[in-house]
């Protein structure tokens, strides 16, 4: 899975960047003159795949992981900047973006558009997206009228999904909060739009306002302002997260301790990108290797086999499935057999969120 963080220079992506992915990417990087986009790899923190790495003691044990793309600060007129547009490519396969939100105030760093103001920041990128995907139709709408006036056929279809696409975002709508089918779907991935993909809003807050009042008032003002757009909302300070990234995994409980935090905020942000996205983990187990996958909620049997190797979902006779409370309140596999907890799920069966499979298949 893919995520593009985005925001305006200067908001603290490469922070939020190097907390996640556990880097040191230089935070002045864009800058100064870089203009290719930061890549990392994160693993996602689920202490069930800890759990079952205890009780299976295997060989190997892998989490899932999600690529970060940190891409370069978004200016204003994005839209009508070709070159700048040209930076855009790596962000284009990905399946959700992170919008960094400043909210910190440093004299050292200006802000890109003069001052702290959380809310016009938000209004401004999403504005930014928004002519973007609004000049690509544009120019597609104005391709199709020539080919018309040549007297070519047309794909009526497709110039009245980009008519309807284009009257919200006149109306600056975003392409996210609209309903599209699994036809329109195809057609729509074909152009890359920036505003239909889901969106996380990091609102990057100073150290000072980790108990300020004010955090909340711009945390419910957001959310006001997105509802109904595919956007969820996370408050957190970038500049204790990636230190808390850079400690030695002993000394991070002590230090979240000393803070009165519970996990580091970036694990609420994995969390809240796959409750966006609708994704969910099951596990395999095994003497070799313990392992977490992840697929769309509402995935069948067999795609989520397809996942491990394609010869699993071509070949798909059934899948041995238990719940993970179900094996660990029975303490063993075998014990979990004796109660009837392990259940054989033909193709029909739609995975759960912490289910353990071993699939069976014939090519």
């Amino acid at each position: 899975m893919k995520i593009g963080i985005i925001g305006l220079p200067k908001s603290g992506k490469t922070t939020i960047f190097n907390s996640l992915t556990r880097q040191n990417a230089a935070v002045s990087s864009f800058a100064t003159g870089k203009t290719g986009p930061n890549i990392g790899i994160a693993k996602v923190p689920d202490p069930r795949v800890g759990v079952l790495s205890d009780m299976f003691k295997p060989k190997k044990t892998t989490y899932s992981t999600v690529e970060y793309i940190d891409m370069v600060g978004f200016s204003v007129g994005l839209s009508k900047d070709a070159d700048a547009q040209k930076g855009l490519a790596p962000i284009k396969d990905v399946e959700a973006m992170i919008h960094v939100v400043r909210c910190f105030e440093d004299e050292s760093v200006p802000h890109s558009l003069g001052n702290v103001d959380p809310l016009r920041d938000i209004q401004t990128l999403e504005l930014e997206l928004i002519l973007y995907d609004h000049s690509l139709i544009e120019k597609r709408l104005e391709k199709l009228d020539a080919q018309t006036k040549k007297g070519q056929k047309i794909p009526e279809d497709e110039k009245a999904l980009l008519l309807r696409c284009m009257e919200a975002l006149e109306k600056e709508t975003p392409l996210r909060a609209l309903n599209f089918s699994e036809e329109e779907d195809k057609v729509m991935r074909a152009y890359q739009f920036l505003s239909i993909r889901p969106e996380l809003i990091i609102l990057n807050i100073g150290e000072g306002d980790l108990v300020s009042d004010r955090v909340k008032v711009w945390s419910e003002k957001a959310d006001k302002m997105s509802e109904g757009k595919e956007i969820a909302i996370v408050s957190l300070c970038g500049k204790i997260e990636m230190e808390i990234s850079q400690l030695d995994p002993s000394e991070t409980s002590e230090f979240l301790k000393e803070l009165n935090i519970d996990e580091p905020a970036l694990n609420r942000v994995i969390r809240a990108s796959f409750d966006l996205l609708g994704i969910i983990p099951f596990f395999t187990v095994g003497e070799d290797e313990v392992r977490s996958w992840i697929i769309r909620k509402g995935m069948p049997a067999p795609k989520a086999g397809g996942k491990i190797h394609s010869d699993i979902e071509r070949g798909f006779i059934r899948a041995e499935v238990i719940a993970y409370n179900d094996l660990i309140s029975s303490g063993t596999m075998a014990r979990a057999r004796e109660k009837g907890l392990v259940r054989l799920e033909g193709k029909t069966y739609i995975m759960k969120d912490g289910d353990i499979a071993e699939f069976r298949f014939n090519v």
